[in-house]
């Protein structure tokens, strides 16, 4: 299996492995995983809760399956990918959510993850996050149970999905008081185009990434990964419009903006968000449904935008 050196640094892309074994099935799931490792990609990115909003189970871990089952299926590959997972939300029992939802407490946190290890047939991953907040539980808690998951080899590193930054901070110093290991990767929701400000998103659990998100990660040298970063094919599928709250003028200037920088740089718009996010130091994760999508995605490493181009996007929003 093919690949670029996993030590590489700088942003990568990352596949979103959301749909597999739900609205992807396992075959044309296994073309896009040979695919995207086929071209350098590394890490993929799943949750132990994927999908069971849309599972007739009523409960996560048809990705991980999935995803356990191509390992098995390809010898060599997991030397080549990087695993990360998500614990908290997966519903304890079958269709009841949020009530049932997997909370952050010491037990849930390592059950989950060893549920998770299991369901992908591997002996650690290489990033384990917490999913969401659970203010149920004390942080310490939580630190304490993710730093021994890291101590005990079951996971390299950890980060904080949907946090506030606050919360993130105060668990980095929690976890030096323990003498444990820190989170040291943020996961937002984040793209070129931005929601009216103080609007609610419709999107439950969702959590904009904000510039004092991406100041305390470079500040403290974490990671960090956007999710949605392709506002689920809203750029390019005209029978996906933006959400609602995305209607307002900077929206409207963002995309001209979008539109002009393609053109110049022979890219498409999907490309050119990609390329901005990594311009910012930011890992963007790309949830696919077909293997023409991984080309599309992967291509826009090859994407170069200027101090220029990033100015004249901080203009027009």
């Amino acid at each position: 299996m093919g690949g670029m050196d996993i030590t590489s640094t700088g942003p990568q892309i990352v596949l979103g492995t959301m749909d597999f074994g739900t609205r992807v099935g396992p075959e044309e799931a296994f073309a896009i995983l040979d695919a995207f490792v086929g071209e350098g990609g590394v890490w993929l990115d799943t949750a132990n809760c994927y999908s069971f909003w849309v599972d007739s189970s009523g409960v996560g871990g048809a990705s991980e399956r999935v995803i356990g089952a191509w390992l098995r299926a390809r010898p060599g590959a997991r030397d080549v990918v990087r695993i990360a997972t998500k614990v908290r939300h997966n519903p304890l029992v079958p269709h009841s959510w949020p009530q049932s939802a997997e909370g952050l407490s010491a037990p849930a946190v390592r059950s989950g993850a060893e549920e998770s290890l299991k369901r992908l047939g591997v002996d650690h991953v290489d990033l384990l996050w917490a999913h969401a907040e659970d203010r149920t539980v004390p942080l310490e808690e939580t630190v304490g149970a993710f730093g021994e998951l890291v101590t005990k080899g079951a996971a390299l590193r950890i980060g904080a999905a949907n946090h506030a930054a606050w919360r993130v901070e105060r668990a980095r110093s929690l976890a030096g008081e323990q003498g444990v290991e820190p989170w040291t990767a943020l996961q937002l929701r984040h793209s070129l185009v931005q929601p009216r400000p103080l609007t609610p998103l419709a999107e439950g659990g969702h959590r904009l990434l904000t510039d004092d998100d991406l100041d305390f990660a470079q500040s403290q040298g974490l990671t960090v990964w956007s999710y949605s970063s392709l506002m689920w094919g809203s750029y390019v599928r005209p029978d996906k419009p933006l959400p609602e709250t995305y209607d307002h003028p900077g929206t409207t200037r963002v995309l001209s903006v979008l539109d002009d920088v393609a053109s110049e740089l022979g890219a498409t718009r999907n490309q050119v968000v990609l390329a901005w996010l990594m311009r910012r130091g930011i890992d963007p994760i790309v949830g696919v449904s077909r293997v023409e999508q991984i080309d599309e995605a992967l291509a826009a490493r090859r994407v170069r935008l200027g101090d220029e181009h990033l100015a004249r996007f901080a203009e027009a929003r």
